[in-house]
């Protein structure tokens, strides 16, 4: 079936474009292309990530605060995003929110709530789980986790970055493709991590009963997101993750789909994020990273 263009007479009366006339508007318009390039690579720079400890209204999350300020966690999540070329910085918050677990941005401001990082501490693992994976995994990798989905919105709001689909499962899909950038054992460490934060929130067994309007929620079920994460943390490696197929927990007709759909998730970050790394200084913050992320294993491992 082929789609008119045009009618008969605005076809006859088309002018004709000649050599000359063809090679100039090609020029014009790569022109314009690598103009608008340059005009947003100048309107962005790195190190534009600032961040806040707001003190927390509630006596119980006092640790939890503490415990942020000693391990420099911001401080360590400001180094990791320093790379992203922003047209104006973006703010990294831990507040309390009266109550509300929740995780949000807004206004080039990303909040995350004490409640919701305690909520995290209450559902992390009470030993290390098979796998290589420390309880320590289990809190980093939900709490790594929040913060790159919040950033995930922010790039896409301060960037304009245009978005097909439900832009939460495009935040989802940006946070674990920069986990995957990190060192190899941390990526696996942190990205089964993050599936278990996922995962235990959903009902256990085979077949489970949900409420109806959990299906209207605007972020994919706890499930579907987990499987997500470990589709494209096993498309991007299936070596590093096989066992994660071998043991069932990725469905294996939905494993044979997963380089594709890595695939596609690299062809979008490289066309439309990349251009707003700075790449050397991306370059520069593994060691640091390794470094302090072993440390605040170290840390939470204790009793």
């Amino acid at each position: 079936m082929s789609i008119p263009v045009g009618n008969a007479q605005t076809q006859r009366h088309a002018p004709k474009r000649t050599p000359s006339t063809r090679t100039a508007l090609i020029a014009a318009v790569m022109l314009a292309l690598f103009a608008g390039s340059t005009a947003a690579t100048a309107r962005g720079k790195s190190n534009q990530i600032q961040y806040e400890y707001v003190p927390p209204k509630n006596p119980a999350h006092l640790a939890i605060y503490d415990q942020m300020k000693q391990g420099r966690a911001l401080e360590n999540l400001q180094e990791l995003l320093s790379p992203l070329r922003l047209p104006y910085p973006l703010k990294l918050t831990v507040a309390g929110c009266d109550g509300v677990p929740n995780a949000w941005y807004n206004n080039e401001v990303i909040k995350v709530c004490y409640e919701l990082l305690a909520e995290m501490l209450k559902n992390a693992s009470k030993q290390d789980l098979p796998m290589g994976i420390s309880r320590a995994d289990t809190i980093l990798g939900p709490v790594l986790d929040v913060f790159l989905h919040e950033t995930g919105h922010a790039v896409y709001d301060m960037l304009q970055i245009p978005v097909l689909g439900r832009q939460e499962d495009a935040a989802d899909q940006f946070a674990a493709y920069v986990i995957l950038r990190l060192p190899k054992e941390d990526a696996r460490r942190l990205i089964l991590g993050a599936a278990y934060g996922y995962n235990i929130q959903m009902p256990q067994g085979a077949r489970v009963t949900m409420e109806v309007d959990a299906f209207s929620n605007e972020h994919s079920l706890p499930a579907q997101r987990a499987y997500n994460v470990l589709c494209i943390a096993y498309g991007a490696d299936s070596k590093l993750f096989a066992d994660v197929v071998e043991l069932e927990f990725l469905p294996k007709k939905r494993a044979e789909l997963c380089p594709y759909e890595y695939e596609d998730l690299t062809f979008a970050m490289n066309k439309l994020i990349r251009p707003y790394i700075d790449m050397k200084r991306a370059a520069k913050f593994h060691e640091v990273w390794t470094r302090t992320v072993i440390a605040r294993r170290e840390r939470l491992a204790r009793p």
